[in-house]
């Protein structure tokens, strides 16, 4: 069965607090859901502001192949938004559950129901496809929300939309109102799912198993509170696992990380290492007997091919790590030490990690280096020395000393602040080995509080075009800034050294 993929991050997904979208990243976005493959976008919600329109009319004229649908309450005016933004779909909702009803909207189901009714009758006189939502549905009296769905179809709803708005539902109960829906109205039925328990994902595949044709995701799973369903999980769950009937969909995974990087550098928000299938650590490996058995079969310790989400495999160097997995880091650089010199670089490795810190490429190399007496491997860039200087009326500035090939260089440099003031001096020792400027820099905090650690990317280019990208985590974010630069600069040059077949 073809199951359709009804894309919500642009609606749904920005109402994930903290996240508020421009016309024209919101634009960027559909194409990239487009590119991907979903069948169906929801671009926004016009009425709510001029800028909100602005995207939504700018996204239904981006000649994308998807759907395009715009959220409405079940009034006019929400609905004449949709028609006069130049959509073809709306997707309209009211509440159906007693608590909504009673606290929220304050009306009884008589109104609701006629509201519903009169709503869907509107918006098809405008022209309009609907899908017709009854907002937590699964928290709804059954008999109701039956009637209900029962009314819309004599409205004239195209498609119905179970969702679990409060991620309230169990797989069994929302695969039984599923099959209620489908035996009472006979339309394609849409579940929107929501993580409030973590469910999400396993929810909406139990109303697909039941016989619902579309689910509502986002990517990365961002959304309200704890989330929606999200794309990458569930659509790649269709595809790989068993299940009684097959399943498939319009997405193109190959280019599903790409997507989800996209979203997640646009909305501001990190993927958690551990994410499934776009998580930096979802095809990741440090434990040695993990590794030993993805270097023998990858299926040992991978369910699916990295390959088909537009991942690698990567090995990390650690407390937890094995002969075999530093032996394949050291072989991608053309680097073969032998079973004595392997144990040495394994036991420092280790002695870092008990230290409780990760072991970079770079420093796993240096450690290589220096076992294997491997001059041009341990003539890279350190940090000897750093302070810096800011403060209101003075324009910052950071001092730095750099040992390069086992000459010390020291220098001081201003900038608009402290980060840009040291990596600015970094930058003006290092013109010494090449020109390196900074091309990219992306800051994220992993947590919040005044304790929180931050996550420093950046990607350093050398004259020739060379690039390299390095990471660093930890608590002050000029620090961590200044160990991100020395670590893309050690990559650049390791990079280039492997070039040549220096070592």
């Amino acid at each position: 069965m073809k199951v359709r993929i009804f894309d919500t991050t642009l609606r749904d997904g920005e109402q994930t607090p903290g996240v508020a979208l421009s016309p024209e990243q919101k634009i960027g976005i559909a194409r990239k859901l487009d590119d991907l493959g979903v069948d169906a976008i929801e671009a926004g919600f016009p009425v709510i502001s001029e800028g909100e329109m602005k995207a939504v009319k700018g996204i239904s004229q981006a000649g994308l192949k998807a759907d395009i649908y715009g959220l409405a309450r079940t009034n006019r005016k929400d609905i004449d938004a949709i028609a006069d933004a130049g959509l073809g779909y709306v997707h309209t909702f009211i509440a159906t559950s007693d608590i909504h009803m009673q606290y929220k909207l304050k009306m009884n189901r008589e109104q609701v129901m006629e509201r519903a009714v009169e709503s869907i009758q509107y918006a098809k006189s405008r022209g309009l496809k609907v899908e017709f939502s009854a907002e937590d549905a699964t928290r709804t009296d059954r008999e109701f929300l039956g009637q209900i769905f029962k009314a819309a179809k004599a409205a004239g709803a195209d498609r119905l939309d179970i969702p679990d708005t409060v991620g309230y539902s169990t797989p069994q109960y929302i695969a039984e109102i599923t099959r209620d829906a489908i035996s009472a109205t006979g339309l394609p039925i849409s579940v929107h799912c929501h993580n409030d328990f973590g469910l999400a994902v396993a929810n909406a595949i139990s109303g697909i198993q039941a016989g619902a044709q579309c689910a509502h995701v986002t990517i990365n799973g961002i959304g309200e509170r704890a989330g929606n369903a999200s794309l990458e999980e569930l659509v790649m769950a269709l595809r790989c696992l068993t299940f009684d009937e097959k399943f498939e969909t319009n997405i193109k995974t190959e280019k599903i990380y790409a997507t989800s990087q996209y979203v997640s550098n646009v909305v501001g928000i990190r993927v958690q290492p551990n994410k499934a299938i776009v998580g930096e650590n979802a095809f990741r490996h440090e434990s040695g007997i993990h590794t030993h058995g993805v270097l023998s079969n990858p299926l040992t310790y991978e369910p699916i091919s990295p390959e088909l989400v537009g991942r690698t495999t990567s090995i990390q160097a650690g407390k937890h790590a094995g002969a075999h997995g530093i032996a394949a880091m050291l072989k991608e650089y053309e680097i073969a030490p032998d079973k004595e010199q392997l144990r040495q670089i394994l036991e420092k490795v280790k002695g870092i990690g008990d230290m409780g810190k990760s072991v970079t490429e770079v420093e796993l190399l240096s450690i290589a280096g220096q076992v294997m007496r491997l001059a041009a491997l341990e003539s890279i860039v350190r940090l000897e020395g750093f302070s810096v200087s800011t403060g209101m009326g003075n324009m910052p500035y950071a001092f730095v000393k750099l040992k390069i090939n086992e000459k010390d260089y020291t220098t001081t440099d201003y900038g608009v602040g402290p980060v840009d003031a040291s990596l600015k001096a970094i930058q003006q020792i290092t013109d010494i080995i090449g020109s390196v400027k900074l091309k990219d820099y992306k800051l994220n905090s992993i947590a919040g509080g005044p304790d929180a650690n931050c996550e420093v990317t950046i990607k350093v280019e050398d004259a020739q075009g060379n690039t390299a990208e390095a990471r660093s985590i930890g608590k002050d974010i000029v620090i961590t800034s200044v160990y991100a630069m020395v670590d893309g600069i050690n990559k650049l040059m390791l990079k280039k050294i492997i070039k040549s077949k220096r070592i």
